[in-house]
């Protein structure tokens, strides 16, 4: 089946020197970028991520920090990454959980401001694990008739960019309309269909430190946009100020924004405060 896109979808994968979304960094990024014409393009960089690799990521990657250390940093790759990858949706295994909220994180530290609010985000991991539960080997297995190990080296970004992109494509063609009799159990081709089925929370930032919640009036009652659906707000969900809106915390305790800005958050949460923090500066100016 051909993806039925309106702009270049990126499926990706990382390997990494481990799952700290702050401390650790990318050694492996490969990519396969598919234009709406069906065209794919592919792309695979091994990356010096400026600190030791510990044996045990090696054991589980094969990447030693030898084949690292006459590679590019991301900070070296991050404007020549962003150039390929503005204007793209994208798509991965665990990506929206993991892979998405790193890459941001890697971009921010190279000086590169890329926005990944305009792209839409498609987990295959997440629509296979609400329709079968289960990881990517078994959903190889399951979707493409094989088993990954005939076919992959596991645990290499490269092998597992294409081992996700067979998942997927295997997905909407098993879950295409009419392609089976469960009612409950159909996916339409469509990037903003699946970008929302993807969706697992609310979070505003990749972090969870913000998220959405429903607007209220002073007495508590939910506020309701034209559709009669609650209109949603930015709210702070950690700490002192939990529930609380953050235009309100901005307003009621400025120094909290600061303490953020200081403090050991992601740079894509400092990012998005200050995106808030300067839109209500607007409003209010």
């Amino acid at each position: 089946m051909k993806l039925n896109l309106t702009k270049p979808l990126v499926i990706f994968d990382l390997e990494t020197t481990g799952l700290d979304l702050v401390k650790d960094r990318i050694i492996q990024i490969s990519y396969i970028k598919v234009y709406p014409d069906g065209h794919e393009e592919r792309g695979n960089e091994l990356v010096n991520p400026e600190k030791p690799i510990e044996p045990m990521i090696t054991q589980l990657t094969g990447i030693s920090n030898d084949d690292v250390k006459d590679k590019p940093t991301f900070k070296q790759l991050g404007a020549v990454l962003a150039e390929k990858f503005t204007g793209c949706d994208f798509a991965g295994f665990n990506s929206n959980h993991f892979d998405i909220p790193l890459l941001a994180e890697e971009f921010l530290r190279a000086g590169v401001d890329f926005d990944f609010s305009k792209c839409k985000m498609i987990d295959a991991q997440t629509i296979f694990h609400k329709m079968e539960r289960r990881n990517l080997a078994a959903a190889y297995k399951f979707y493409c008739g094989r088993k990954m190990e005939e076919d992959f080296e596991a645990h290499r970004a490269d092998q597992d960019t294409e081992a996700t992109y067979r998942v997927l494509m295997g997905e909407l063609d098993k879950y295409a309309p009419g392609a089976n009799e469960d009612p409950e159990k159909v996916l339409e081709n469509d990037m903003n269909k699946l970008a929302e089925f993807s969706r697992v929370n609310n979070n505003v930032d990749f972090a969870g430190r913000i998220v959405w919640g429903e607007m209220k009036d002073r007495n508590g009652n939910t506020l309701l946009d034209e559709q009669g659906n609650p209109r949603l707000t930015e709210v702070f969900n950690f700490g002192k100020h939990k529930g609380i809106p953050v235009a309100d915390v901005l307003h009621i305790d400025p120094g909290y924004y600061s303490w953020i800005l200081s403090g050991d958050f992601t740079y894509n949460t400092k990012q998005i405060l200050t995106r808030i923090r300067l839109r209500e500066s607007k409003l209010n100016g």
